[in-house]
């Protein structure tokens, strides 16, 4: 379950990201980001979720809307991930968890009776002065990045 309400700050971050750079929430003062957590590179659900949202960016960006996906996997990954589905979103790599727990989406999860660690399907909207905006625990991919792309335009 996410831990993250809506008005509070968001939790800022520095990590590494696809292409050799690294990437800050405070790299987008001013501007609307939406950070969406996902659990795996070049997975079925995560490869949908991450093309759908390199569809809408061009309005994302008229909606002056940052889009940043965020996993465990390496740069090296998602430098692999963007280049296979030419995809032009941000990919953030937190191999160490740290932005995935203070944002409550590294999780103890179930599959056929086995528990273990993994990351929740979430995305949180963060205004233009670093607060939480919304957040959509539990995604399910279908239609998702054009509900997100709808409150990001509603968004001052």
């Amino acid at each position: 379950m996410s831990i993250l309400t809506t008005g509070a700050e968001a939790p800022q971050f520095t990590l590494p990201r696809d292409g050799g750079a690294s990437v800050s929430l405070a790299d987008f003062k001013g501007k609307k980001v939406v950070l969406y957590f996902y659990p795996k590179d070049d997975t079925s659900g995560c490869t949908v979720e991450a093309i759908a949202f390199t569809a809408l960016l061009p309005e994302f960006q008229k909606a002056d809307t940052v889009v940043i996906g965020i996993s465990p996997d390496s740069p090296a990954s998602h430098d692999k991930f963007c280049r296979k589905h030419g995809l032009g979103v941000i990919l953030a790599s937190d191999e160490e968890k740290t932005v995935l727990t203070a944002y409550g989406v590294w999780t103890e999860k179930s599959m056929y009776g086995r528990k273990y660690m993994g990351v929740e399907r979430t995305t949180v909207l963060v205004d233009r002065d670093g607060k939480i905006a919304g957040v959509w625990p539990k995604v399910k991919v279908k239609g998702h990045a054009e509900a997100v792309l709808e409150a990001a335009k509603k968004l001052a």
